[in-house]
């Protein structure tokens, strides 16, 4: 390893570009796929427990995370939990399981092996989206 890596490695990624697989459609029709999710902070998830929503309904726990996380959706001016609530579900399971791999392990790449030949490769669950790798 250089240390040009060394260095590359030790930069903390906060923001995690992503590109929703059906995406975001608001009430003009426009449809909005790209977006940034941020790490979650201890304030976010305490908060989010000791929301009484999630305490009536601890599914609900989810939409509150990702609207304190999703600080970019298309061109809307913000992402709150009426966005998160609208998202097609396949577009929700997308968002999960990002949440999950950034805070868990601080990236959105998985090993992954072709089922036809097993070659093993990485790719970024992110999808299409711009930015660093």
């Amino acid at each position: 390893m250089t240390a040009i890596d060394q260095r590359q490695d030790a930069v903390l990624r906060i923001e995690f570009p992503f590109v929703l697989p059906r995406g975001f459609v608001d009430e003009n029709g426009v449809l909005h796929r790209e977006g940034t999710l941020r790490l979650a902070t201890a304030r976010d998830e305490i908060t989010a427990q000791n929301d009484t929503r999630v305490q009536h309904n601890p599914n609900y726990l989810t939409v509150l995370l990702l609207s304190r996380t999703v600080t970019a959706l298309g061109t809307l001016p913000t992402v709150d939990t009426l966005v998160v609530e609208c998202l097609f579900a396949s577009d929700l399971a997308f968002l999960q399981d990002l949440y999950r791999r950034v805070n868990q392990g601080g990236h959105t790449e998985a090993d992954v092996a072709c089922p036809s030949c097993g070659h093993e490769f990485r790719v970024d669950v992110a999808g299409d989206a711009p930015g660093e790798r």
